[in-house]
């Protein structure tokens, strides 16, 4: 019964193909979109150059923010270890 089982199952077709009566599928795969075709050109540029400055501008500070709060951090935890270390020393 097992090879029957078996057997039979190579010969079936894939379970995406039977017809369950909903919606058709098509048989034939959608194109693939064009390779080397490039997009149609704008009409206007995406960012005028005073926009695309502002925008440089607040990046560069909140990144100089991020790097102040950092070195800030590492301070931190530098000055707790050494306290931490200092008051290892000194139970000894």
């Amino acid at each position: 019964m097992l090879l029957v089982a078996l057997a039979l199952g190579g010969c079936s077709t894939s379970i995406a193909e039977i017809p369950l009566g909903g919606a058709a599928r098509a048989k034939e795969p959608a194109a693939y979109l064009p390779v080397n075709e490039l997009p149609p050109a704008r009409d206007e540029a995406a960012m005028d150059p005073a926009e695309r400055a502002k925008v440089q501008k607040e990046l560069i500070a909140a990144r100089e923010r991020q790097a102040l709060a950092a070195a800030a951090k590492d301070q931190a935890q530098m000055k707790d270890q050494s306290q931490t270390q200092n008051q290892a020393q000194a139970a000894k």
